[in-house]
């Protein structure tokens, strides 16, 4: 009886190490992977793109001389500003920058920085008002910390129905460095810049040919 048992037992056994084995033999069969990964739906080819003008943005900066300026650690100044002297067409340029690298799905568009008068055909004017956009660096023993800021509106009237979408960007960074390079400070003024302007691209959608609140 015992022995009946042992050599089922035994049988079970073996038939399951066969079928295991047998799943690790090739058997010559096809299965496909899927290797996609989720993309935004293409635009259709026909669709007239919307055209977008961006005016270099108002400074409303209570200083207008410069963004910022680094303190030394033995004393004196460095101060910092944007080629040009003027932020509110660095910020323009820079969402217009941004909305040909991202922007909005489901649409094509293009932009330009410029006059709206000089577009006559634009769907949607965009402007904007700077009230902060700075830079700081504070050097002391073994480091220096930077700090960047910046504060401002963005409106968005659509042509079509003189509709407006305002929304306002406000944020800050700040960071720590042992060895200081002025490319530390550019680096994150143009980090906190990109994302307030991520965050306006977020908040908004384009529908028809007009930038609209997307909540």
């Amino acid at each position: 009886m015992k022995s009946m048992m042992l050599r089922q037992l035994m049988g079970v056994s073996l038939v399951g190490v066969m079928a295991v084995m047998a799943g690790c033999v090739g058997k010559g069969e096809t299965r496909y992977l899927d290797v996609r990964t989720p993309t935004a739906a293409a635009p259709s080819p026909e669709q007239e793109p919307v055209k977008i003008v961006i005016e270099p943005f108002e400074d409303r900066r209570d200083d207008k001389t410069r963004v910022g300026q680094r303190t030394h650690l033995w004393g004196g100044t460095t101060l910092f500003n944007v080629a040009g002297e003027r932020p509110g067409e660095v910020i323009a340029q820079a969402l217009a920058d941004r909305l040909k690298n991202r922007g909005w799905r489901g649409r094509p568009w293009k932009v330009q920085v410029g006059r709206s008068m000089d577009v006559p055909d634009a769907d949607i004017i965009i402007s904007g008002q700077v009230s902060e956009f700075s830079a700081t660096a504070k050097s002391r023993v073994f480091s220096t910390v930077i700090n960047a800021s910046n504060k401002f509106s963005i409106q968005a009237r659509n042509v079509g129905d003189t509709s407006t979408t305002i929304r306002s960007v406000e944020g800050a960074q700040r960071t720590t460095v042992f060895w200081f390079a002025e490319e530390d400070v550019q680096e994150l003024l143009a980090a906190t810049l990109k994302d307030g302007i991520d965050r306006f691209i977020a908040d908004t959608m384009v529908a028809d040919r007009a930038l609209r609140p997307a909540h």
